[in-house]
């Protein structure tokens, strides 16, 4: 129970890593705020970290907005009266296009929920997580490691991400705050099994084979799942992660090394 009676604020929440993560910092025995666009996905999940037993708090919200973040905010302390860790969980792809050609416009639009928004939600919740010597985690990408091309524009909000973390890191840890980042590789999650599906089809393989040829060129010869990712996260989110800030953790089955 690394976060026993911790309170966690995760945006993002999804059907994918941002639901992972609130459950396993439920099952840490966290209260958990969730914040996304889509309520729906919110009620679900909501009564999925009751259903484990600690509660739970559904705001809508889009974090590209200062009000909304506000209200985020207010809603937190209202509830629970502190808070503990942040986790920077929302995100929009950018487009899949080679740098050399992307409209400009299209990459600018995309740092909005990728950087600006996890700099905004840090710097709103920082005065609470003062309060608790708390963290912010923030969820970054294995395409930090690598070039390939049509990945220019992801690479650069994601290391824009990373450079922000560490700056809050340097900025934050005078008030007692760690800020640091983890890096998924693949996610056997819905997303990726439905274009292994979808790659399997187009090369008349099933996608078993495709998820074999691809996890074959990984050191655990295995994809990461969501609830391992996570587990990360709660790692950095818990006292047993007090003397760690300005990291970035891989979680990536050994896809890339530092």
């Amino acid at each position: 129970m690394l976060l026993q009676d911790k309170v966690v604020v995760v945006s993002g929440i999804g059907s994918g890593l941002g639901r992972a993560i609130a459950l396993q910092c439920a099952r840490a025995g966290a209260d958990v705020v969730l914040a996304a666009r889509t309520e729906a996905r919110l009620t679900e999940v909501a009564k999925e970290v009751t259903d484990l037993g600690r509660r739970a708090v559904a705001v809508p919200a889009d974090v590209t907005d200062e009000t909304a973040v506000g209200t985020l905010l207010s809603s937190t302390v209202d509830a629970f009266g502190r808070v503990d860790a942040l986790v920077n969980n929302a995100f929009a792809m950018p487009p899949i296009r080679e740098l050399a050609k992307v409209e400009l416009d299209e990459v600018r639009a995309s740092f909005e929920t990728n950087v600006y928004a996890a700099i905004r939600l840090t710097r709103v919740f920082a005065p609470e997580l003062e309060k608790s010597r708390g963290s912010a985690v923030m969820i970054n990408s294995a395409v930090l490691r690598h070039s390939q091309r049509g990945f220019g524009p992801y690479k650069m909000a994601k290391s824009s991400l990373l450079a922000a973390a560490q700056v809050l890191a340097t900025e934050l840890g005078p008030r007692g705050i760690r800020v640091n980042s983890v890096a998924p590789g693949y996610i056997w999650g819905d997303n990726l099994k439905f274009y292994f599906d979808y790659l399997a089809k187009k090369r008349g393989v099933t996608a078993e084979e495709i998820y074999q040829e691809t996890a074959g060129t990984v050191d655990l010869r295995k994809l990461p799942e969501p609830d391992e990712i996570a587990d990360a996260v709660v790692f950095l989110a818990s006292d047993l992660a007090r003397a760690i800030t300005g990291q970035c953790l891989d979680v990536n089955c050994g896809e890339y090394h530092l």
